[in-house]
């Protein structure tokens, strides 16, 4: 049977020559303050910057508007989430007690977060040549599927752009609520649009939280 970590180290095809920058990678803050977060920082930005390069090749007569959603879509948080779900890489995250108890290696964010650490692991370790190589490999089928016709405008954006071309003043998003531990928080944001009832939406994130939001007040002008 083969072991978790040796799945992992065999998906990726990359053997660290530094072992510690993959343990710390794989280490959650709740397990102590030697953790992920300074490597997520670094994964995030390769992975950026390789997914914009690789779009723009791909697609020459794409605007930079149509660029820019669609690197989104594809270093979302959602998105990462269900890469780092194909390889199990929430068997291998070293999470503290409560982490553990609520479920965490199954959370969004905490894999997503791990996945961009692993990355900016890899670039330490490796350089960006086999960081790149890693990247592309693990989103080949999506950047296979990816199209500039067919990305959708976050709901932040579409919320806004319908607003601005109806001449109405722009949505007022406010935090009402933080709850949690610090490690896995949720906020309760509320979006007020002139001329319609508030609404309030919950996410892991202020961001996400209003994403949700604005999504909800979309729904509600396409039913009137």
């Amino acid at each position: 049977m083969i072991e978790p970590l040796d799945k992992l180290i065999r998906h990726l095809d990359y053997r660290f020559s530094d072992a510690s920058l993959l343990e710390t990678a794989l280490t959650h803050r709740s397990v102590t303050q030697h953790n992920n977060e300074r490597l997520e920082f670094l994964g995030d930005a390769v992975l950026g910057m390789v997914i914009a390069e690789e779009l723009f090749k791909r697609f020459p007569q794409a605007s930079e508007g149509e660029l820019s959603r669609l690197r989104a879509s594809l270093v979302k948080g959602d998105t990462l989430a269900e890469v780092a779900r194909s390889f199990e890489l929430g068997e291998v995250i070293r999470l503290g007690p409560g982490e553990l108890k609520s479920g965490g290696f199954r959370r969004d964010s905490i894999l997503a977060d791990a996945f961009e650490a692993i990355l900016g692991a890899i670039y330490l370790d490796g350089g960006f040549d086999n960081c790149r190589k890693i990247i592309l490999a693990q989103f080949s089928s999506r950047l296979d599927s990816a199209s500039p016709e067919t990305a959708q405008k976050d709901p932040k954006t579409r919320l806004q752009e319908y607003l601005q071309a109806s001449q109405r003043a722009l949505p007022d998003y406010k935090i009402v609520d933080i709850a949690g531990e610090a490690h896995a928080q949720s906020f309760t944001v509320e979006c007020q649009v002139e001329g319609m009832p508030s609404v309030r939406a919950v996410g892991s994130s202020r961001r996400k939280a209003e994403q949700a939001a604005a999504e909800m007040i979309m729904e509600n002008l396409s039913n009137d």
